[in-house]
């Protein structure tokens, strides 16, 4: 028997400004949003699908360090360059990691500042 990633949780100070941004990078919709000011969002089928879900969970404080898990995206619908200026339209920023210059990837950053990559295999939509 194995396990499968069903959600992925973020800290955020802002979860509603997260979820705008993550929701219009993934094609998401929100599922259900907490009294304390959280938010699960996730493909429309819902939890359980083939996809994970993501919990933007509110925190006032960021934690300490640097977060150890990020998240890889790729573009379904159009090649690396185009969906580069996308992502830059909805907030997301240049994060410089110590890169090189010569990676097939982009390092950026979402609206509070969380490090993501752009991936450039462009990947079939579920």
């Amino acid at each position: 028997m194995a396990c499968r990633i069903s959600e992925l949780v973020l800290g955020c100070r802002d979860p509603e400004l997260l979820t705008r941004f993550w929701c219009d990078v993934l094609d998401f919709v929100v599922l259900d949003r907490m009294d304390d000011g959280s938010t699960e969002i996730g493909p429309a089928d819902g939890f359980g699908g083939p996809q994970p879900t993501i919990i933007l969970s509110r925190r006032d404080e960021p934690e300490p360090g640097k977060l150890r898990l990020h998240i890889d995206v790729n573009p379904t619908d159009r090649d690396q360059d185009a969906e580069l200026e996308r992502l830059l339209a909805l907030g997301a920023r240049p994060a410089d990691i110590g890169q090189t210059g010569r990676e097939q990837w982009h390092v950026l950053a979402d609206p509070e500042g969380n490090e993501f990559c752009l991936l450039k295999a462009r990947l079939n939509p579920l």
